[in-house]
């Protein structure tokens, strides 16, 4: 059987940047980021809210539904959509802004990334949309009365989808060639009665020319009523085509300045002119007699009986055609429906049951969904105006300003194309893990993309997200990039050796930017400060303590043990084929040593408690342990690998430096984190010895503390009774155990690593017991669950978690996913029942998905999980 989509994927590869053209490149929401943020305050969600979407010119991308673009985002399609009702189009996600939640910025909107290929020549999208009016203001407001220790307001709790009165849009994208796309938009009315919609089908260019002057101002033009025609001086030629409609309305996509800001417009063909036209009737002649803009929609207006269905089919190409549909066209949404059957069919276990199969391939299509484009130029951003407010002080010294050398723009991949229509750091290397899977060459172009000059300080900081790119973000890249390479060569056979070498090379920028910003005290424990674990601590890590205190880090700490024992492992990796790198990899080597005894060493484990926990350290010389059992004890564990002895065979040199630094360290009865396993010719190398293991195996696995139905807890149980308190400086910090949404206000509010389950940890921890259990077998068994009896080898505790994780997406017997949580009577309907959310984190007890609905980026790792069940039957 012929894959057709790995023939593409290798046609691809042999660009020198590996992307289609075309693609799922147009974001959600583009309101409301910082990018767009022009003000002097940097309140970016107050200065370009939901409300001037619809009215106002983007300055940095655009923003639309279930839509696509080129990878330039110059031309750009999506569907706006009315139910007769509203007060404002459906043109993009609704959600609240961070002041307005009481647990930080969240979406409400129910859509669903059903399916998507790596080339994008298949993509399919479902939105559902309320034939109610919709409930903008009280969403608003119920969530504005709820304070922190009540659960978000969504959008299922307000009623509009009672009674199956709605409307299920499915926007299907299917690729003749890499420039001719055809479009499926079906609308099935669930409801009970005949109930009407229009549908607005969207053609537009991004409005570059407000900044550079109209010479080269590009232009949609009338063909025919049923084709217009779209001109660009960069992306050339496009026409779309569509069924027959009712009338074809002309605009230009720009901002509506008399509507906003009292000033006059110098046109009323604006942006908002559509809205005003559908909802209020204006200028709708006007509208329609118009023959040309920038801006350009056929309107279909539908009386949809119950349970009945509606399509409307569209094309997008770069070829004039006579008979655009052809009499077989539909047959390319079944071809390509079928290649990405055979795709994906290859990438399933064998094992594996059909729900799991749902599971994985809808976690790849969210992942390949937020691909987005993003454009952000720091020295333009600070230094112009977006002509609304004019340039200032404060923002030229406001944030990021010192991050002047950063010029992004690119596809790239996001956490999530609404909460986080940017790309952040470790995020995005989790995210290339998955796409090892399905696209490895994607995933090694956007692991060296992130280590490029225009995203790298000169210093060698990455930059962790467009909110502050000066936070700091956990080293996992070598992590990942190994990830991404074992992956290729498991699954595609390929040994890229060069790609190591480039990322190496970057990485060591990065690691020796660690080295020498983040270890205050020069003895190998690091200050990482915030490390990306929201609200983990007591207080918020990055924040200078009174009293000339800072924090060393067990957490810090382990990271970059991880990271030199990756980067020792890369090296050996590359040695084995270019020998000049042997001395590289004992100098990481001995990085990995010095670290491991100085959190071994130097107050960080705790003997009595027998756990690993921060230390706050004043003046260099007091210091007291912050006895908090959380992931950050936990942490150590992450930082394993073992050695085969062919290894050593191979490289003497390295080999002989080992054994010397081994040797010295033993007889001057220093600290040498390593085992032997002679029997079977095995090294390990681990941040803890065995002893620790077992101890801290005991917490891990102990599920009044950190093991839960659904993984490991980011914090231990035991504090839901018993909150730690720390009284310091005068002031009083405390921590207890939330398992759900965040009760702290630390960092917004919206995200919480005080209890519930996060995927990118707990498959750290799956991937170091795997480890753990390939080198120690039936040697080293462990209680599991403590106090069960049951005792299994670490391999097994690797499974056993593994499992437990996939139960929180797996339909159980009463036919309910715990993610789903009390929306389940919702997710049990006969068209609902397959759908399956990938959110930020999960309830501690409960399992159900909070934060972010589509945090498709790490929370897609599921998708290697359930790959994993092939090699562990």
């Amino acid at each position: 059987m012929v894959n057709k989509e790995l023939e593409r994927l290798q046609e691809n590869a042999s660009k020198e940047i590996p992307l289609e053209k075309w693609g799922p490149y147009l974001t959600e929401r583009q309101w409301g980021t910082v990018r767009e943020d022009y003000s002097q305050d940097g309140n970016a969600w107050n200065y370009f809210p939901h409300d001037h979407a619809r009215s106002r010119v983007y300055r940095w991308g655009e923003d639309g539904l279930g839509g696509i673009s080129d990878n330039g985002q110059q031309l750009c399609f999506s569907i706006a959509l009315w139910n007769g009702k509203d007060a404002i189009l459906k043109e993009r996600l609704f959600g609240l802004a961070n002041k307005q939640g009481n647990h930080g910025e969240d979406v409400k909107e129910l859509y669903y990334y059903l399916d998507n290929l790596p080339s994008h020549y298949y993509m399919k999208y479902l939105y559902k949309y309320p034939q109610q009016v919709y409930p903008y203001e009280n969403l608003v407001e119920e969530n504005a009365r709820r304070d922190r220790n009540q659960p978000e307001y969504e959008i299922l709790d307000t009623g509009v989808f009672n009674d199956d009165k709605y409307f299920d849009v499915f926007i299907e994208y299917a690729k003749e060639n890499a420039e001719d796309i055809y479009i499926r938009i079906e609308i099935i009315n669930r409801g009970p009665e005949k109930a009407a919609i229009t549908l607005l089908p969207t053609l537009w260019f991004y409005n570059s020319w407000q900044y550079a002057g109209e010479d080269n101002k590009p232009s949609i033009n009338w063909v025919s009523d049923e084709s217009v025609y779209a001109h660009h001086h960069i992306i050339g030629d496009y026409y779309l085509y569509f069924d027959h409609a009712k009338d074809v309305l002309f605009t230009e996509n720009e901002t509506n300045f008399q509507k906003l800001f009292n000033k006059p417009n110098t046109s009323e063909f604006v942006k908002d002119a559509f809205h005003d036209a559908i909802i209020n009737g204006s200028n709708y002649a006007k509208l329609k007699e118009r023959k040309y803009g920038t801006k350009c929609s056929p309107v279909y207006e539908f009386e949809i009986d119950a349970k009945k269905t509606i399509s409307v089919f569209l094309r997008l190409s770069n070829k004039m055609e006579e008979q655009p549909f052809a009499a077989d066209f539909k047959d390319i949404f079944i071809k390509r429906k079928n290649e990405a059957d055979i795709f994906y069919e290859t990438i399933h276990p064998d094992t594996s049951n059909e729900d799991q199969k749902n599971i994985q391939r809808q976690a790849f299509a969210g992942l390949l969904w937020n691909k987005q484009y993003y454009h952000y130029d720091l020295i333009r951003w600070l230094n112009t105006s977006d002509g609304i407010t004019p340039v200032s002080a404060e923002r030229k010294n406001g944030r990021n300003h010192t991050w002047k050398y950063l010029k992004n723009q690119d596809i790239l991949s996001m956490p999530d194309n609404w909460e986080y229509p940017w790309y952040a750091a470790w995020d995005m290397a989790f995210h290339c893990i998955t796409f090892a899977v399905i696209d490895p060459v994607f995933a090694k172009h956007q692991l060296s993309l992130l280590m490029r000059e225009w995203y790298m300080n000169p210093q060698g900081q990455l930059p962790a997200y467009e909110w502050n790119f000066s936070d700091v973000n956990p080293p996992v890249h070598a992590f990942a990039a190994l990830q991404v390479y074992k992956t290729e060569q498991a699954i595609y056979g390929k040994t890229d050796i060069e790609f190591l070498k480039k990322v190496f090379q970057k990485l060591i920028i990065n690691f020796t930017w660690w080295i020498n910003r983040k270890d205050e005290n020069g003895n190998s424990i690091f200050e990482g400060g915030f490390l990306g674990l929201d609200n983990i601590g007591l207080f918020n890590r990055s924040m200078v303590l009174p009293g000339n205190a800072y924090l060393e880090q067990a957490d810090g700490t382990s990271w970059m043990g991880m990271y030199a024992l990756d980067m020792m492992n890369i090296a050996l990796e590359i040695a084995l084929h270019d020998p000049s790198f042997e001395d590289t990899a004992t100098k990481f080597y001995e990085h990995f040593v010095i670290i491991a005894e100085a959190l071994n060493e130097l107050g960080l484990w705790d003997e009595k408690d027998k756990f690993f926990y921060d230390v706050l350290s004043i003046d260099k010389s007091d210091a007291f342990p912050l006895r908090v059992r959380s992931i950050v004890g936990l942490s150590p564990l992450f930082a394993v690998t073992v050695i085969e002895n062919s290894v050593f065979e191979k490289l003497p040199d390295f080999t002989k430096r080992m054994k010397w630094f081994r040797d010295y360290r033993r007889a001057n009865h220093l600290y040498l984190p390593s085992e032997v396993k002679k029997d079977f010719n095995w090294t390990l190398l681990s941040l803890v010895n065995k002893e620790r293991l077992q101890y801290l195996c005991e917490k891990l696995l102990d599920e009044s503390e950190f093991l839960s139905d659904g993984g490991i807890r980011a914090l231990s149980k035991f504090y839901e009774k018993n909150p730690y308190t720390l009284n310091y400086g005068g002031n009083s910090y405390s921590i207890q155990y939330d398992p759900g949404d965040s009760t702290s206000d630390m960092f917004g509010g919206n995200s919480n690593w005080r209890g519930p389950v996060w995927m990118p940890v707990n498959y750290l921890f799956i991937n170091a017991l795997k480890t753990f259990g390939f080198f120690y077998k039936d040697d080293l068994k462990v209680e599991c669950p403590v106090g069960s009896g049951k005792y299994l080898s670490l391999t097994e505790v690797s499974k056993n978690i593994t499992a437990r994780l996939l139960h929180i997406f797996e339909k159980n017997e009463a036919n309910e996913r715990p993610c789903n949580g009390e929306y389940n009577w919702f997710y049990k309907k006969d068209e609902n029942k397959d759908l399956v959310l990938f959110n930020e984190y999960f309830h501690g007890n409960t399992l159900r998905g909070l934060g972010a609905s589509h945090q498709t980026g790490w929370t897609a790792l599921i998708a290697n999980l359930i790959l994993d069940l092939k090699e562990d039957k």
